[in-house]
Order: C-alpha cells, then structure tokens, then sequence
C-alpha cells in the first residue's frame, strides 16, 4: 500500500485531497525510499528537499520504484536536515506526476514480475507547496519504517500466494505424468517432496495470518511479526517453486508450463520491502532488545 504513509501520518486535509481519488480507482500512489546508493541503508539517502518560502524544492533519485511513470501520486522520502541524520533528518512529501521537474527512467528489464513497471523517478528542482508534506518536518524515516511493518506482510502474502500456485500444479502434474507405467505421483521420492512443500505452504500461511492481524491491531510486537512473516514466506515461495520445476523435470524449465515463471516471480519477494538477511536483524534486534523500536537500517531494495 503506497499510500499507507498518508494513513498513518499525514494531516486530515492531505488524506481527504489525496485519497479518495484511491480509493475510486481514479489514481494510485508509488513508494519513493530506495536509491541508487541506499538500499538496504536507506537511512544514507541523498535526496535532498530544501525549504524555499512556503515551498519545498526536491532533487535527487529514487529507484526500484513499483508502477513510476503510471501512479499519479508519489510518496517521496528526503534530507530535510542533513546534520541530523535518519532521526529528525529526514521528512516525507507527496509528489504528483504532472509537477514541474518530474521525470522517470527507463523501464527495468527484470528477472520476473515483469507485469509490474519499474523505474527511477527523478526529481530535477521540484517545487512543491508546503502543506504536501506527510506528518511534521523530520518524522520521515519513522514514518517510512511504520510503513513496511506493516506492507512486509503483503509481500509475505504475495510469496504465499505463489508457492500455493506452485505447489497445487505439481500435484495435478504428478497425478497425470506417467513414468515406468505408473504415475510419478506414486513414487516415495516424490511424495516426500510435495509433502514438505505443502508443510512449508501452511506454516507460511498461518504466519502471515497472525502477522496480518497484528497490523489490524497494531500490536507492539508488529516488528517481529512482519518481518518474520515477509522473511519465512519469502524463502518458503523460492524452495516451493524451485521443487515444482525439479517436479515437472524438463517440462518445468520451459515456458510452455508455468512454474518457470513462478520461481521467478518468487526470487523479488526475497529481496524487496527488505532483503531477508535484513529481516533476521529486525527479528533478532527485537528479540534482543524487545523494549527498542530499534528502526535503523530497516528499509529496503524496491519496497515500490
């Protein structure tokens, strides 16, 4: 949810502007914190949004960003005070395609998820009126790390999703391909595979429930809880699919059948709203400090 930032943040008069056209369908929002340089490390963004007046006037990049060139909104995260750093530092605004200054990249040529638009937005002194910006100057960075808690578990979801697609093909495969006079379906080796994949599938899906729940709640131990439900979906969606194609043998190496596209599509979810070697420093700083809100370097690649 691009927009999640105006919902926890911003002001009742930049929600009610922006909103609605959302909410109809009329327009949608992209998610602007990753660059080139700051990844994973987004609290080392170089963008920079300088006070002129009663405007702001943004420079920089962003990249990774999910659906740039077609949202019309764009939640922009940048250096409001650089001497002091993610906390306080940094500060988020809405940028609308049209304004003066905007511009986009060429599209990604990516590995999977092709259906999904990806480029830089670049913003060239982009003049934009105070009152766009989303919650007070210097809560950015919080308002960023408030976010993916809570959009980590649609990736988890997006990863269940795939690994259940996965896994329901390769059994319908199995019960129709014959070898040695019988169905593949029938042989031990086998059925141990899609046994371990349809455990991996639940675990997933019971954790993402609980997690999804907690954002509904706001519970305070969301942090875990999102990024365990984003990291074990993830990796659970890669083995699955990865399994199915080692199921469908050379039929699943080729494009004819669908679980090629599936391992591909499920490598992202590893890597974006936060790599998974991110996610276990999430889990284990609030394992180990469980009264921290512990927030630094938990942005990610893409988190579009």
């Amino acid at each position: 949810m691009p927009n999640l930032p105006l919902l926890l943040s911003a002001s009742a008069e930049l929600k009610q502007k922006y909103l609605p056209k959302v909410a109809s369908g009329e327009a949608m929002f992209s998610y602007c914190l990753s660059e080139p340089e700051a990844g994973s490390d987004a609290a080392s963004m170089t963008t920079r949004a300088v006070r002129d007046g009663d405007f702001w006037v943004l420079n920089g990049v962003k990249r990774w960003i999910t659906n740039a060139g077609v949202s019309e909104f764009y939640t922009v995260f940048a250096v409001t005070d650089p001497d002091k750093g993610a906390r306080g530092g940094i500060s988020a605004f809405v940028v609308e395609k049209n304004d003066s200054g905007v511009s986009f990249g060429a599209p990604e040529r990516k590995l999977g998820i092709k259906g999904s638009p990806t480029r830089n937005v670049i913003f060239d002194d982009v003049r934009i009126p105070g009152d766009r910006m989303i919650g007070n100057v210097g809560t950015g960075f919080t308002t960023a790390m408030r976010t993916l808690d809570h959009t980590r578990i649609t990736i988890g979801a997006q990863a269940l999703g795939v690994a259940q697609g996965a896994l329901d093909y390769a059994v319908g495969y199995m019960q129709e391909r014959k070898q040695f006079g019988k169905a593949i379906a029938e042989f031990q080796g086998l059925q141990f595979m899609i046994a371990d994949m349809a455990m991996g599938v639940e675990a997933a899906r019971q954790l993402v429930y609980a997690a999804a729940g907690k954002s509904e709640r706001e519970d305070k131990d969301l942090t875990y809880f999102g990024a365990a439900a984003k990291a074990y979906a993830s990796d659970v969606a890669m083995k699955v699919t990865t399994d199915a194609v080692q199921l469908l043998g050379g039929y699943g190496y080729v494009k004819d059948y669908p679980v090629e596209r599936m391992m591909r599509d499920a490598k992202i979810t590893q890597i974006y709203e936060g790599t998974n070697q991110v996610q276990r420093i999430v889990i284990a700083r609030q394992l180990l400090h469980p009264h921290s809100r512990g927030r630094e370097g938990r942005a990610g690649a893409a988190a579009g």
